[in-house]
């Protein structure tokens, strides 16, 4: 059997077994868009300058939940699989199967990035359907960030979950790196670009990610609206995820 037709096996397996798990499933779906419906109840009525003109803030804060999406389905959720797998020794099972590694991980990656896919179509659905936003036909745009943006923090998912000793400990570690940089990148509102959170934020892909969405969306930019720095960060910051990945990952449980 090929490596591509190993790998797409993996991920209609991966698929299967995500959907089976219909609270796990639903979850993943209804935190991004419950905190859409949440944030644009609250600021509804609100504008937000982007570069061009004023957009009424759903035009601005749907192209963020999508980014947050992508990382709850990538970073977030991959951490915890594959926390979960290890500690509760699949992971060394898989390792003494016929199986790839590479195979193994590259399908739990893909299937993070269909999911994020998927959640990306729902919150943009509600947004058109719902609050009137305005696609502006940047497809090119969009899918290269969500492509980019999605092996970007898997990278960075399998690197955060080499620092959990332990499955109790997931939750607290991983959300405990991810939520702060959300705040200050942007993601739940507008930051002001000459503050120092914001600046501090330029460091971290959030910030880059968020800000390639949002250009997407932007009814005011042209061409591809993609800017090459921001992908340049993911790409960057998907290297470093990678080599920390590679060089701390193990099969076997921090305990024996």
């Amino acid at each position: 059997m090929s490596t591509l037709r190993a790998v797409v096996r993996q991920v209609r397996w991966n698929q299967k077994t995500y959907w089976r798990n219909p609270a796990a499933a639903g979850f993943t779906f209804a935190f991004p868009l419950l905190f859409l419906v949440v944030f644009i109840a609250i600021n509804g009525n609100d504008t937000v300058d982007l570069t061009g003109g004023r957009v009424k803030f759903a035009q601005f804060y749907v192209p963020a939940i999508i980014g947050f999406g992508l990382i709850s389905a990538c970073y977030t959720n991959l951490g915890f699989a594959v926390t979960t797998l290890r500690e509760r020794r699949i992971l060394k099972r898989v390792r003494g199967t016929p199986l790839s590694p590479i195979v193994y991980l590259t399908g739990l990656i893909v299937n993070a990035a269909v999911v994020s896919l998927i959640l990306s179509a729902l919150v943009i659905a509600l947004g058109i359907l719902v609050y009137g936003i305005t696609f502006p036909d940047h497809y090119v745009g969009l899918m290269v960030a969500i492509v980019v943006g999605a092996f970007c923090f898997s990278a960075l998912g399998l690197a955060v979950s080499t620092f959990v000793p332990n499955e109790d400990a997931a939750p607290a570690i991983i959300n405990f790196v991810l939520f702060p940089l959300l705040f200050i990148s942007g993601t739940f509102g507008p930051i002001s670009s000459d503050s120092t959170l914001s600046k501090i934020a330029t460091v971290f892909p959030m910030q880059h990610l968020n800000k390639l969405m949002v250009r997407v969306f932007n009814p005011f930019a042209a061409g591809t609206a993609i800017h090459s720095t921001d992908i340049a960060v993911l790409v960057l910051w998907a290297i470093i995820g990678a080599t920390v990945a590679a060089r701390r990952f193990r099969w076997e449980p921090t305990r024996a």
